[in-house]
């Protein structure tokens, strides 16, 4: 994805800069949306080019008419300009817009009727420059000459996310138009969006709003912020809305159907959560061991001191991450490979089994684990703090479901799968499948041993290998794995789409030494819908050496999902 750098238009404090900041998920739902996506490739059937620019010319239309009432309703000379102004840029465009229309074989005497989805935004707009706005008092329209002057603000606040959106999806779109060239069937209407022009229009929009806004209450913004949200929200549904009738590759789930599933794995630290699971464990540890001490109790914790725990778990730590780099080491070969080599990665991933196999045993000899309530260990669960955007994919993944033939599973070396289960707390036991580790209880205490059902990057495959196999005895299926580090490896690659999240440097160098290539997801599929020739073509395959990084879990929502 391209850096939002166009957001920072305006200056510190600035509160068009602070809103569009905010809305960066729906800006990545929109670039991810089938609409997007076709027009990116270059591949966008035509019919559905030409009734998107009909439609935007109502959008056109409401702006003029909102600028207009919001001028009305302005008391400072300065804003009444600067918003006359843009009523003016809006006319001008409108009527540019008319001859492209023509230029594009669309008839603009006839009466085009607005979608829902035009007609939801265009309702909702002039709603707010007439006055009609839900604000800290509830529903009502706005009639005191004092109130009638906020109406401004909150006009151009419902506006400035159209154009600061239009703009960045302008500059996204500019960097594919290289794979077409002059050849690009919508290069000229692509360049007006990103051109230096509009995006000086975004800014100036951005500079009213902030002037609007500058004399406004906490309240008052918080309902600027409300209303600049709802807006990006139906831009989204307007994208979202576009008749497709061409095969596209996003979102992933509708390229299944009744006749496979959908199987969607996860890694789980570094992956979900923000901190590795055996750090927070440690914690727990050293938290146990100071209870231990402060009660008497008579166990394995409190003959240690917390420090002694915590030196302990600390010399763990080195030891681990000295040995790990040397492990590394011995996976890659002394020439890197011209083609993908999964024989030989395979075969090099023993190495790395029996290490994390090794660090296991130290582990659980050392009876550090021994102990620990599981009480505790739901209650850390319950706040521990995940990846922005992983349990709302997550979340909204297991709500649909009922309309999904979808399987979800989360595959991790974890010590212990509570710990998993209280992260996301999903409504039954069978909405996500945890296969992990377990701590051994006597009652609700740790004994320090470890069921050790996953410890290694071969534990992973043959557990993944075991759930599609399962799968596919009934249906055929298509699958995603979401993963970060050197033990996902394997899985990443067997799967037909393979996600990595963050930038471990050990999962790349081992990766490009046996010849797998690492690609941003969003050109990655804007690649894949060029090759997309009709409907039941097979674009995403495992085993095909390719793996597809992102930045964030917002991506692979959009990707997987959709909006």
């Amino acid at each position: 994805m391209a850096v939002l750098a166009t957001a920072a238009t305006a200056g510190e404090g600035s509160a068009a800069r602070r809103f569009w900041i905010s809305s960066m998920e729906e800006a990545i739902f929109a670039s991810y949306s089938p609409f997007v996506v076709c027009l990116a490739s270059g591949k966008l059937d035509m019919e559905t080019f030409r009734n998107y620019i009909a439609q935007d010319v109502h959008f056109l239309k409401a702006f003029a008419q909102a600028f207009e009432m919001a001028e009305e309703c302005a008391d400072d000379d300065d804003a009444k300009a600067a918003i006359g102004e843009l009523r003016k840029a809006a006319l001008h465009k409108l009527k540019i817009h008319y001859s492209v229309a023509q230029e594009w074989g669309i008839d603009m005497t006839k009466e085009i009727i607005p979608n829902p989805a035009t007609l939801k935004y265009t309702e909702f707009l002039l709603a707010i420059a007439s006055g009609k706005i839900e604000g800290g008092k509830g529903p009502g329209r706005i009639d005191t000459p004092f109130e009638k002057t906020k109406i401004a603000a909150y006009t151009v606040g419902a506006m400035t996310p159209c154009m600061r959106l239009d703009a960045f999806l302008g500059k996204e779109l500019q960097l594919h138009l290289q794979y077409e060239g002059s050849g690009y069937p919508y290069k000229k209407w692509i360049e007006t969006y990103s051109s230096a022009s509009f995006e000086a229009s975004a800014a100036q929009m951005e500079e009213l709003l902030d002037k609007l806004c500058v004399s406004l209450t906490g309240e008052e913004l918080e309902i600027i912020e409300k209303l600049y949200h709802q807006a990006m929200k139906l831009e989204i549904e307007f994208f979202n809305a576009q008749p497709i009738v061409q095969p596209v590759v996003v979102p992933f789930k509708k390229l299944h159907d009744a006749s496979n599933n959908l199987v969607i794995f996860s890694d789980f630290d570094l992956t979900c959560t923000v901190l590795d699971s055996s750090a927070i464990l440690a914690e727990i540890a050293i938290l146990t061991a100071s209870k231990a001490v402060q009660s008497g109790t008579d166990n394995l914790s409190a003959q240690r001191s917390p420090s002694d725990v915590r030196d302990s778990w600390s010399a763990f730590s080195k030891q681990y991450t000295e040995e790990f780099e040397k492990c590394i080491e011995s996976l890659l070969p002394s020439k890197q490979a011209e083609t993908f080599d999964y024989e030989s990665l395979c075969k090099n991933y023993e190495q790395l089994s029996y290490f994390e196999k090794q660090a296991n045993s130290r582990v659980i000899e050392s009876g550090l684990l021994k102990g620990i309530n599981l009480e505790d260990i739901r209650r850390t669960g319950e706040r521990l703090v995940l990846q922005d955007g992983c349990k709302e994919f997550f979340h909204k993944a297991i709500n649909m479901k009922g309309k999904l033939n979808a399987g979800f599973h989360i595959l991790s070396y974890c010590w212990c799968a509570d710990l998993i289960r209280s992260v996301f707390g999903s409504g039954s036991p069978n909405d996500l499948s945890i296969h992990s580790n377990e701590f051994n209880y006597e009652g609700s205490v740790s004994t320090g041993e470890i069921v050790r059902a996953m410890e290694s990057p071969l534990d992973k495959v043959k557990t993944f290998r075991s759930i599609l196999a399962d799968v596919g005895r009934e249906k055929e299926h298509m699958s995603v794995y979401i993963g970060d580090s050197v033990g996902d490896m394997l899985c990443l690659l067997e799967a037909d789409v393979g996600i990595v999240m963050g930038s471990s440097l050990s999962l790349r160098r081992v990766g490009e030494q046996h010849g797998v290539s690492f690609v941003p997801l969003y050109p990655g599929l804007i690649k894949k819908q060029r090759e997309v020739l009709r409907e039941d073509s097979r674009v995403w395959k495992g085993l095909s050496g390719v793996l597809y990084t992102a930045s964030s879990w917002t991506e692979i929502h959009g990707f997987v999902l959709g909006a």
